[in-house]
């Protein structure tokens, strides 16, 4: 199983986050890429401190909105989504290339995430993005949204995504992010359906039901409190449950 988390969300001076500790921790990096959150500089720390520890970096493209940390919706033109995102591949890579790697994978950021797993036209945007730039790069989703579908459909790898400290509704959609109990917040809790995740391939929905969830990747949120103490639980859980960790890509 995969673990990845969300890093490089900081901005000049201001940090979100804390990359260095979670680096130790997860097998994969979803860096963001400047537009959403980052910028050079902490693009570049990040990329060196994941190839210092073997850990899988990955362009976490987003909506072109600092002040709305990319979870703003945007109604952005086919092409112009295209291109930014191929903008944001290229500059993460950069900096990949100077530790002699590079960019494994792409997720979506944010609006954009929810976005492309209903709007076929912000899905294929990305999906052409990812077929120009490099065929054989993974899309890390949601499984059974409109950018898995396209995505199969382009050849590309689609990685399965589960959501350890978000709750899902009974249809296997995560809680909408603006609703009071989008987060799961206790680190004992995220740490239990982190393994039944990867054990048993299910997750229990808002509802009580249970919901099928055969991933290959489970996501932490970097930026939620106490972010280090819950990446911490989740990985002593999975590996006492016999669960090898080890990136995707």
């Amino acid at each position: 199983m995969d673990l990845n988390a969300d890093l490089g969300e900081g901005f000049g001076s201001w940090r979100l986050g804390d990359d260095e500790a979670l680096l130790g921790l997860i097998s994969s990096a979803n860096v963001a890429c400047g537009f959403h959150a980052g910028d050079a500089a902490t693009m570049h720390r990040v990329c060196a401190g994941a190839a210092e520890r073997g850990v899988a970096v990955g362009a976490q493209v987003g909506y072109r909105d600092l002040a709305g940390f990319g979870r703003r919706h945007i109604d952005y033109d086919f092409a112009e989504l295209r291109d930014e995102t191929i903008y944001q591949l290229g500059a993460l890579d950069a900096f990949c290339r100077l530790y002699r790697t590079r960019v494994r994978y792409l997720k979506p950021h944010g609006a954009l995430y929810h976005a492309a797993a209903c709007d076929e036209a912000q899905a294929a945007a990305l999906v052409a993005a990812v077929s120009g730039y490099d065929h054989e790069l993974p899309v890390l989703c949601q499984p059974g949204t409109v950018l898995a579908q396209l995505a199969t459909g382009a050849g590309l790898r689609v990685v399965a995504e589960g959501f350890a400290d978000r709750n899902y509704l009974p249809n296997g959609t995560l809680v909408p992010r603006g609703a009071a109990n989008a987060l799961v917040t206790d680190p004992d809790e995220v740490a239990v359906r982190a393994v039944r995740m990867a054990v048993e391939r299910t997750v229990v929905a808002v509802d009580g039901s249970v919901v099928p969830c055969a991933v290959e990747s489970i996501c932490l949120h970097g930026d939620t409190p106490g972010a280090v103490r819950c990446a911490e639980l989740v990985r002593a859980a999975l590996v006492d449950a016999g669960v090898t960790l080890t990136p995707f890509a």
